[in-house]
């Protein structure tokens, strides 16, 4: 996972597989009823996969459906769009 401080811990682009603050990343999360929110607390139940908010790993997270992937369910439209307003 790497190395980084308890208050801000280490995660993984799932775009560009660069480490970073978990503080410096989207979470995405798969609810309970298969469903993929952007969590912007952090702390929302469920399995979640972290990416960049620029414009880069966005478009690179969509070619290569790293999110669907990494979460096992499809991302809405509107979902995407929620993340593309944070870059």
């Amino acid at each position: 996972m790497g190395t980084g401080s308890l208050r801000n811990p280490v995660r993984t682009c799932v775009a560009c597989r660069l480490e970073a603050g978990k503080r410096d990343l989207v979470r995405l999360v798969r609810r309970p009823d298969g469903t993929i929110e952007v969590d912007r607390t952090g702390r929302m139940a469920g399995r979640g996969a972290y990416l960049h908010p620029t414009a880069d790993c966005l478009e690179v997270a969509r070619k290569r459906r790293a999110i669907e992937r990494a979460l096992g369910a499809p991302v809405r439209s509107e979902t995407w769009a929620e993340v593309s307003n944070l870059s």
